[in-house]
């Protein structure tokens, strides 16, 4: 196997942790920063350090990718699936940061492989994707929206006799523990994703075999790019989560925060399936802002967003298999 092949493709999935990081820091601090719990800087060097931590705290996810959606290919032939797979991902991830839309660069990573896959001829492993990628896709919104709304309406209850302004001020100081969380979180999903893809590439490599630990390094590598990419920032989308969905209050950002974390430990450990940070949190401040009335929401924002969750894995899975065409004429 050619070393160069392995450094390359390795090489492209660190990137494309680092565009997953500045895409997806929104996630986790977007609400922090909107409601001025937290300056966008704070926020963000916050946000890296626990995306760091979080990466260490599992590798039930990183195994689904590795072994669970597509059969590990080999040969020359892997190399060029997993290199178009993340072209595929990168591309996507790139095109919705440049429009200020929060699509998911996991589903963008997901549908690039079973491109790729289709493209090069490689068994895709369906019920994998429909149980733990369509099926999450669909119910992990849906889940969001419904806790966001019945967190948010228990708050209001409980706090319904309290000072408004002292409120409002604990709110804020309870939001740097539920964005720290939503970034704990996010690095415990969206690390381990990309662990799986380098761990396909050693494999394919006869570096490791298959069903090893993830070794070390991958770990450290892996944590440290989605860390670097989290706090470069992603300011388009920010703003899009932050206040044009709909302009949140500190209970607000504290409830779709708790929200969506909670959701995101659940999944990844109970049924390590690897979900959207970016569904998550999305859906849970729909939900949150609904509370308030439903037209708080602006629901032609919310519905561009939710077109672009749909469009994502075929759109990536588009780029995935031109992305290997035109790679397989070049070294093929």
């Amino acid at each position: 196997m050619d070393t160069f092949s392995l450094i390359v493709v390795v090489g492209v999935a660190l990137f494309f942790t680092y565009t997953n990081g500045f895409h997806d820091s929104a996630n986790a601090i977007a609400t922090s920063i909107s409601t001025r719990a937290l300056t966008p800087r704070v926020a963000l060097l916050m946000a890296a350090v626990m995306n760091l931590a979080g990466a260490f705290m599992g590798s039930g996810i990183a195994e689904t990718v590795s072994e669970g959606l597509i059969e590990t290919p080999s040969g020359d032939n892997g190399m060029l699936i997993l290199f178009a797979a993340l072209v595929g991902a990168i591309t996507w991830n790139m095109i919705t940061w440049y429009f200020g839309l929060p699509s998911s660069s996991s589903h963008a990573l997901f549908g690039g492989m079973v491109g790729a896959a289709l493209a090069g001829a490689t068994t895709v492993y369906w019920d994998g994707v429909l149980t733990k990628i369509v099926i999450p896709m669909f119910l992990s919104p849906l889940v969001g929206m419904g806790l966001g709304y019945l967190v948010m309406t228990g708050i209001l209850w409980v706090f319904r006799n309290a000072n408004p302004n002292r409120a409002q001020r604990g709110f804020r100081i309870a939001q740097t523990v539920s964005a720290a969380g939503m970034a704990l979180g996010h690095g415990l999903q969206d690390a381990q994703k990309t662990m799986g893809i380098v761990v396909m590439a050693l494999v394919i490599a006869g570096v490791e075999d298959q069903g090893e630990p993830i070794p070390l390094w991958v770990k450290v590598v892996c944590a440290l790019m989605l860390s670097l990419g989290t706090y470069a920032g992603g300011w388009r989308i920010m703003r899009t989560l932050g206040r044009r969905i709909i302009a949140l209050d500190p209970p607000q950002g504290f409830a779709a925060e708790t929200t969506a974390s909670s959701v995101m430990y659940a999944t990844a450990y109970v049924f390590t399936a690897p979900i959207s940070t970016t569904h998550l949190i999305t859906s849970a401040i729909m939900g949150v802002g609904a509370t308030r009335r439903v037209k708080a929401v602006r629901w032609g924002v919310a519905k561009n967003i939710v077109v672009g969750w749909f469009i994502t894995m075929p759109a990536a899975a588009s780029v995935a298999a031109l992305g290997y065409g035109l790679a397989y004429l070049v070294v093929g």
